[in-house]
Parts: structure tokens; sequence; C-alpha cells
């Protein structure tokens, strides 16, 4: 088959092959301006593309938040702990001031103006004085000196002669009634109370009490 190719290409004229070698020249050279073109065309691409992104700025990176930094303590003074307070006892609540109370007033006493009130009267004026007697030691002797007669006098005994009878229920004179007087009573010898009041006070210094009396003293 070769040979046989071979053969007609010896057979071609002259004219005939210039003409195949020019157009197969033809053909390398577009070939070959087609490869440079295609060759061309690609570089400029290539740089312009590396040259694209070495150009274009990289994009911002996100900003990072940075750990706040803890403050640093500042060194303060150290104060000692104080020492624990004694527990004070509760103040006690006021006592409230007392209610006034109205001294009470002393009921008048009453004496009947007879010998009983008069015995009365002269032994609560003697109990305030500190006089010793008794109701009955008093009455007996009354009864014995002026039979409860408050103007009874004696005008014949030795006193009476002596210009000084004896005077009134218990039979007083009147230097012993101005010597034994009791305050508080009238300075009447005549007054029963007063009367009464002197001579007991007169026998309790003399005898101990009017109760001891049993005659003329």
């Amino acid at each position: 088959m070769l040979d046989k190719r071979l053969s007609s290409f010896r057979r071609l004229s002259l004219r005939d092959s210039v003409t195949l070698a020019v157009a197969a020249a033809g053909v390398i050279a577009v070939g070959t301006s087609s490869i440079i073109a295609l060759a061309d065309d690609s570089v400029p691409s290539r740089i312009a593309m590396v040259s694209d992104q070495q150009s274009a700025p990289a994009p911002a990176a996100e900003p990072v938040a940075e750990p706040v930094a803890a403050a640093a303590p500042v060194d303060a003074p150290i104060i000692p702990a104080l020492p624990a307070l004694p527990e004070l006892p509760p103040i006690p609540a006021p006592t409230p001031a007392p209610a006034h109370v109205a001294a009470p007033i002393a009921a008048a006493v009453y004496y009947e103006d007879n010998l009983d009130g008069w015995i009365r009267q002269a032994l609560d004026i003697m109990a305030a004085h500190g006089i010793p007697g008794s109701y009955d030691g008093i009455h007996r002797n009354i009864m014995r000196e002026s039979s409860g007669n408050p103007r009874a006098i004696n005008l014949w005994d030795s006193n009476a002669a002596a210009g000084i009878p004896s005077k009134g229920l218990l039979q007083v004179i009147d230097p012993t009634f101005n010597a034994y007087h009791v305050d508080g009573t009238s300075w009447d010898i005549w007054d029963p109370v007063a009367n009464i009041t002197a001579a007991c006070n007169y026998a309790a210094h003399r005898y101990g009490s009017m109760d001891n009396v049993s005659s003329a003293y």
C-alpha cells in the first residue's frame, strides 16, 4: 500500500510538488500562529489574575475583643478587727409614776360633852403623848375625887388652908396643873379634858400610871 503511495508521489510533477509544499507550509504556519496566539492570550490572562490577587486588599480581620484584665487590687491599709463589745443588759422600762392618791382625811372625832366623852378625848391626847392610863383607872379616880363634877373644889383640906385648893374632876391644885399641863389642851384648870390629862401626866411621873392610884394622891 505504501509503495503505491510513494509511486504516486514520484509521478507528481514539479509544479504539483511545489504547490503541495506551499500548502503544507501554509498549514504549518497557520497552526503555529494559532498556537502562539493561544499562548499569548493565556499568559496575560494568568498574569492579570495573579496581579489582581496580589493587589486586592485582604479582607479586614474582624476585631477580636481583648479580655479585660481585672483591676489590680489597691493595697488598702489593714485595719485590725475591733474586739466584740459586751452585750449590754436591756434597758428597763421606766417605772410609771404612781398615781396621785390623796391622803385620807382623818374623820373628825366627835366626843360627847359628858364624863364619857371627856375621858375618851383625854385618852386619845394621852396616847399621842405617850402618857399611860386606862378608861377604868381614870373613871374610878374621878368618881372618888369629884363624883364626876368638873366644877368640884376642896375648901377644907391642907391645900385649901394653904390657899391652893384642889379643883376639877381629879382635884388638881394649880401648881401641879401648870407643871404637868399637856400640850394641845386648854390652860384652864376647870376644863375637864385639860384637868384629866394633867392629873394623869402627874400620876404617870409619880406612880407610873393613874391606874396605880387608889386614894388621895
